[in-house]
């Protein structure tokens, strides 16, 4: 096993914020796990919220884009696997990461499939359906071929394994599907009964856009609706971090739709709440606010987009709906009904243990990670393709990032001679 693992963050992790932050901290666990000591090293700003990675036994330290300063220090640390947080971060310093430490193996973390969340996001502003041409994209081009140039990306969705592999024809052997990992042992714990809950609640960070597109539309098509079969009595509570000014535009008293910003504690919540809704029109991966829900064994209506890669339509505890009316009816059905509210929640702790438990993926994942580690030149060979870019993509991020060094270098020197004149 690897004694030491970096991580390179396109943001610093805030769990309480994001199914991502949470993400980054369930992989990191896995390699604490098998005692390999882990740093993280960053070159975003702090958000409001992140997690306090030194108090979990996580050296960190800040980076900078396109400088050198980076390469000194990777070689420094010397580590034996390097987790690249998204595609952008691969491009950034994968150049980098070879050249100091060429044994290290380089692992992606897609998150999600950025490519598709974009594909289908300008579906809907066209008004269809994605069709496969809208796949290829100059986002694919760039994420496939990231995908193409690590020794194994981890996809959190089986839906998007699938998707690479028969659409871009990227070799299974690269993949491996991680998914989010329940909180089991919260799960397990008794939760508020159905007399015990009101309200519906929406929890997502806004800086996502598939979720400040479902919140404006469950304002606009369904909360009106919903509220009037179940009553003034019941309110939406909406939940979540990076609200923007303009989001309070849907904040109405009077209509029972409250913005209540970032939820400390959103398990709380939720467990309160009768119903979590998310009507998600695109989006990719897989929906920590739908984990959440079912940990907290609270049934949750969503739509296709919002259950793929976590469970099928049958096993959901809750409801599928896909049109604002459907939804309405299904969300009407389950907060009123107590027997089918009682059903729904009985299916999340099934569901997530046999999804969601992290004991089904470690050994797998350490068995492949230790394989690797054996001969990563071996297996580096394997793929043409993957060199080839490599070679080729490479050699482009290299020069650009050295000429915006450049650049900045001589920006900061003509800064020096105008201060001292």
């Amino acid at each position: 096993m690897a004694n030491k693992v970096l991580f390179i963050g396109y943001v610093w992790p805030e769990p309480r914020s994001s199914a991502a932050g949470r993400r980054i901290l369930d992989v990191i666990s896995l390699f604490q796990a098998q005692g390999a000591a882990v740093s993280f090293a960053c070159a975003a700003e702090f958000g409001q919220n992140p997690a306090d990675l030194s108090s979990l036994g996580v050296a960190t330290f800040s980076i900078q884009l396109n400088c050198s300063s980076f390469d000194e220090q990777v070689q420094r640390l010397n580590p034996d696997i390097v987790v690249f947080d998204r595609f952008v971060c691969e491009e950034q310093f994968g150049w980098r990461v070879e050249r100091a430490c060429p044994k290290a193996l380089r692992i992606l973390d897609t998150e999600d499939l950025h490519c598709l969340r974009d594909a289908r996001h300008k579906a809907l502003k066209a008004g269809r359906e994605m069709l496969s041409a809208d796949l290829f994209s100059d986002l694919a081009f760039r994420e496939i071929a990231s995908i193409w140039r690590c020794d194994l990306s981890l996809m959190i969705s089986p839906f998007e394994v699938d998707l690479l592999v028969e659409q871009f024809g990227v070799d299974p052997r690269l993949l491996f599907h991680l998914p989010l990992f329940a909180n089991l042992a919260f799960a397990r714990q008794k939760q508020p009964e159905f007399s015990q809950r009101q309200h519906c609640v929406v929890v997502g960070n806004f800086r996502h856009a598939p979720n400040w597109d479902a919140v404006q539309y469950l304002r606009r098509d369904i909360w009106p609706e919903l509220r009037r079969r179940l009553g003034k009595n019941v309110q939406c509570h909406v939940y979540g971090a990076y609200q923007p000014p303009k989001a309070q535009q849907l904040h109405s008293e009077k209509e029972g739709f409250l913005l209540k910003g970032w939820a400390e504690n959103a398990c709380v919540i939720v467990s309160q709440a009768r119903l979590v809704l998310a009507p998600l029109r695109f989006g990719a991966g897989q929906k920590g606010k739908l984990l959440e829900a079912m940990e907290c064994g609270t049934p949750s209506v969503t739509s296709n987009i919002g259950i793929e890669g976590m469970a099928s339509t049958a096993q959901w505890p809750g409801g599928v709906a896909n049109t604002a009316s459907d939804f309405v009816a299904t969300a009407a059905d389950l907060y009123t009904n107590e027997k089918q509210w009682h059903a729904a929640a009985q299916q999340c702790l099934p569901l997530l243990d046999s999804n969601f438990n992290k004991s089904g993926f470690e050994n797998n994942f350490f068995n492949i990670i230790n394989e690797l580690l054996i001969a990563p030149e071996a297996h580096r060979r394997q793929f043409f393709n993957g060199m080839m870019i490599r070679q080729q993509s490479l050699r482009s991020h290299q020069y650009m990032s050295q000429w915006i060094e450049a650049k900045n270098a001589s920006l900061r020197h003509s800064d020096e001679d105008t201060s001292e004149s």
